[in-house]
């Protein structure tokens, strides 16, 4: 497992790391799916919105956090962000038939909250990991590869 720590001391480094997985998620071998953990506030939907920003979405980027699913159709792939805050029990992930966007070969799925969903949602490319920091108002990001194609991301997102 490859594992790479970012430092994000405000926002702004935020989206930049936001944009730069972006462009590293549009060479990506397809599907992908990358998995956003940690707790509210932590800026999962900010890191999202600004990979979806630069991935050419327009307009508004709402939250699925009562939809469950956003889906983006882009020029050369679909991309899924999901939000499964409000799941109460891991069987809803089963119930929601959620599980056919992680098996279509041009898609990239795009998961917060995925612990909600339990040991039934499909394992992730890249887990990414956000914390609070100690003793600032900035952010850490862990980012941690479990596939070939999520270790070709860490890898270039290193450069």
């Amino acid at each position: 497992m490859t594992t790479l720590a970012i430092e994000l001391p405000d926002e702004n480094a935020t989206h930049s790391v936001g944009q730069k997985l972006a462009r590293l998620v549009e060479e990506a071998p397809k599907p992908l799916a990358v998995h956003f953990s940690g707790p509210l506030g932590a800026g999962k939907t900010s890191l999202v919105r600004a990979m979806l920003r630069s991935l050419g979405v327009q307009g508004s980027i709402k939250s699925p956090s009562y939809a469950l699913v956003e889906p983006y159709n882009l020029l050369n792939f679909s991309v899924y962000h999901f939000d499964f805050y409000r799941f109460f029990d891991q069987n809803e992930w089963v119930d929601s038939g959620f599980r056919e966007y992680f098996e279509l070969q041009n898609a990239v799925c795009l998961v917060e909250w995925p612990e909600k969903a339990g040991t039934l949602l499909p394992r992730p490319d890249v887990c990414v990991r956000l914390a609070y920091q100690e003793r600032c108002s900035g952010r850490r990001l862990e980012l941690l590869a479990h596939s070939d194609a999520g270790r070709w991301l860490l890898q270039h997102l290193e450069k």
